[in-house]
């Protein structure tokens, strides 16, 4: 079975990519998804989250308020580790336990959607790795567009991550996405024509 972690700075249109995947029938496994479920009330890592930072990081319902907690660890990299040291080894056993089930029913291709799958160190976990890239100013003007962020917050968030031209060397497909919805449909379609042949699958 082919793993293929896909990833891409934020606004790069990651998650455009990884839906038109899923579209096609391909199995898409979401670092977020697995993360927010890794937290869950209950869990184990969130009573760790909660006897690091305190009990005001709950919600009413007992759920993790996520914005307060990134107040906590945003730009402030010890206290991002510590969290990424209860989070990330959940993640990783619940994403080990999709794809041994993807194994055994048989399929022949599976894609991880890993936003940080460089600055994580996961790159040696998957077989091909796809990113998806746009300029930082078109990334900039989408954030701003899309999420009502000002100028200065969505530049703090364009440089919290490892910058995309330090992951290109590292990835063997760049999908860009800085022009119209159709040429990136275009660019997707021949990435995973390539994809399929490096696993032996005929499209149909």
């Amino acid at each position: 079975m082919l793993v293929v972690g896909l990833t891409g700075n934020i606004a790069s249109g990651k998650s455009t990519v990884a839906r038109a995947l899923a579209a096609r029938g391909v199995t898409v496994i979401d670092a977020d998804v697995l993360a927010r479920a890794a937290v869950g009330p209950g869990s184990a890592a969130l009573s760790r989250i909660v006897t690091r930072w305190g009990p005001a990081l709950l919600g009413a319902d007992g759920a993790l308020d996520r914005a307060a907690l990134r107040r906590h660890v945003f730009g402030h990299p010890a206290e991002l580790a510590a969290l990424n040291a209860i989070v990330h080894p959940e993640v990783a056993r619940r994403r080990d336990a999709l794809l041994d089930a993807a194994r055994t029913r048989g399929e022949r291709i599976v894609v991880c959607d890993i936003p940080l799958l460089f600055e994580a160190g996961l790159t040696g976990e998957v077989d091909v790795v796809v990113l998806v890239d746009a300029p930082a100013a078109v990334r900039l003007e989408r954030l701003r567009r899309d999420r009502a962020l000002s100028e200065e917050d969505a530049q703090a968030m364009i440089a919290a991550q490892l910058p995309a031209e330090a992951k290109r060397p590292g990835a063997d497909f760049v999908i860009e996405n800085a022009g119209s919805r159709e040429a990136l449909a275009a660019r997707v379609d021949d990435v995973w024509r390539a994809i399929e042949a490096r696993a032996g699958v005929t499209s149909a």
